[in-house]
């Protein structure tokens, strides 16, 4: 798989609107059409995945009480993968199984926790995808706060572009209001939304989330080939338009 460095210095979390004034009108257009794309991707489909996944981070609880819902509801689902995050955060805990036990977990059978902690998102991606294939994961739908999913999103979906591999993937944005604090940063899930779209402008010219290019042609794949999976048993949902 390629290996993409992260751009020197961190990104702020949190960054005022006026640091966006100047991006072009089409980079904003882009952007809106991949959240558009991505977030409205049918939620039911993560009914009919291989696995959830779930990319801990920021402190956000929230999101493995969420997947653990989901994972303990639906015996269909086979694996349940929990990625690791950033010991350099101040909310950084280890990942166990005694952990997620007190979250509500009680099906320990197909869950898979990261062992080793995860420096970024990238670091999340490559590991989520080796456990694909150590696995024969079919697909997957990705559980994360609804502000940061688009660019776990893409970063999953450019690993596996590097990789040579392709996986069905859903969202699956968790419950959780926008106004809540977020522990590590202190700050909401609004006012993180500008620090995402500064690295979603930024990061695909670092070789580090899928292009607008490759986004495109993956919804293509994904909508041709797993139709079924993204709207259920019926009518093939391409055919009114060939």
């Amino acid at each position: 798989m390629t290996s993409v460095s992260r751009p020197p210095g961190a990104l702020p979390r949190v960054v005022p609107a006026g640091a966006l004034a100047d991006v072009p009108a089409d980079r904003f257009l882009a952007l809106l059409e991949a959240v558009t794309m991505i977030l409205t991707l049918p939620g039911r489909a993560a009914t009919r995945v291989d696995a959830l996944v779930v990319p801990t981070g920021q402190g956000e609880d929230w999101r493995l009480t969420d997947a653990i819902r989901a994972w303990e509801a639906d015996r269909a689902l086979r694996h349940l993968l929990v990625a690791s995050t950033n010991p350099a955060e101040r909310t950084y805990r280890p990942l166990t199984l005694d952990r997620l036990r007190a979250l509500g977990l009680r099906r320990v059978d197909g869950v898979v926790l990261q062992a080793e902690p995860a420096g970024d998102t990238g670091q999340q991606a490559r590991w989520i995808l080796d456990r694909v294939r150590e696995l024969g994961i079919g697909s997957l739908a990705l559980v994360v706060s609804p502000y940061h999913l688009v660019r776990v999103y893409l970063t999953v979906l450019r690993a596996a572009d590097d990789a040579g591999l392709r996986v069905p993937m859903v969202p699956l944005p968790v419950a959780v209001a926008p106004h809540a604090p977020v522990p590590e940063a202190g700050a909401c899930g609004y006012d993180l939304v500008a620090g995402e779209v500064s690295r979603l402008l930024r990061y695909p010219d670092e070789g580090w989330i899928a292009t607008p290019e490759r986004l495109r042609a993956y919804l293509r794949w994904l909508w041709t080939e797993h139709g079924a999976l993204l709207a259920g048993p019926g009518p093939d949902p391409l055919s009114a338009s060939r």
